[in-house]
């Protein structure tokens, strides 16, 4: 019986671990057809396309990819500890460990891979725009948690304090990429960690 087409002769999944990388190294728009066939093991064009779409549709699916694996590292240690504190806490270290991996890019890709992308990218921008927004309210409803299970005051601005350490999230993020070490990243969790009792402490206007 006649086969109906050649097979691939490559893995697709680790094809797209390395193109997620890439993208996760080189952002959205950097990352050309050629950086990614290289990475993908010299993936020719035509079965680039047969088995991945667009760019647009692998990076998409990259994303997917990485929000389901290194990812989701933070915002797991984020809901599984036994308080909002040492979740927060638990979820800055985690992150700061993603960031910081010697073998994988430095950052996040979620926040760097479309930081710097022409208005032709706008689709890319606000998908991850959405995951970035996620994240927050994710942390913002591990607070309300906390204000439910009595561990955090029940007038606490709890908007504001998820706002903070959304920010500190960002914030290490950016330092990883900027070559920061993981002690002085990890200095700096220390410090929002220390300003934790003030912050609870404010009431809502």
């Amino acid at each position: 019986m006649a086969q109906l087409g050649r097979p691939r002769s490559f893995d697709r999944d680790e094809a797209l671990q390395r193109a997620m990388e890439t993208f996760w190294s080189l952002g959205y728009e950097g990352a050309t057809l050629a950086d990614l066939q290289s990475a993908m093991g010299g993936i020719a064009a035509p079965s680039f396309y047969a088995a991945f779409g667009t760019k647009e549709e692998l990076f998409r699916e990259t994303v997917e990819l990485y929000r389901r694996t290194v990812g989701n590292i933070p915002m797991q240690a984020l809901m599984e500890s036994a308080t909002a504190r040492a979740g927060i806490e638990a979820m800055l270290i985690a992150a700061v460990n993603c960031f910081c991996s010697k073998d994988k890019p430095k950052g996040c890709l979620i926040v760097l891979g479309t930081m710097n992308c022409s208005r032709t990218s706008g689709k890319v921008q606000k998908h991850l725009l959405t995951l970035r927004l996620r994240r927050g309210e994710q942390i913002k409803k591990r607070l309300e948690r906390g204000v439910e299970e009595g561990d955090i005051p029940g007038n606490a601005d709890v908007a504001a304090l998820a706002s903070f350490y959304t920010a500190v999230l960002l914030g290490l993020c950016m330092q990883a990429r900027d070559g920061a070490t993981r002690k002085a990243l990890l200095a700096t969790v220390d410090g929002a960690m220390a300003v934790w009792d003030a912050l609870v402490s404010k009431s809502r206007q």
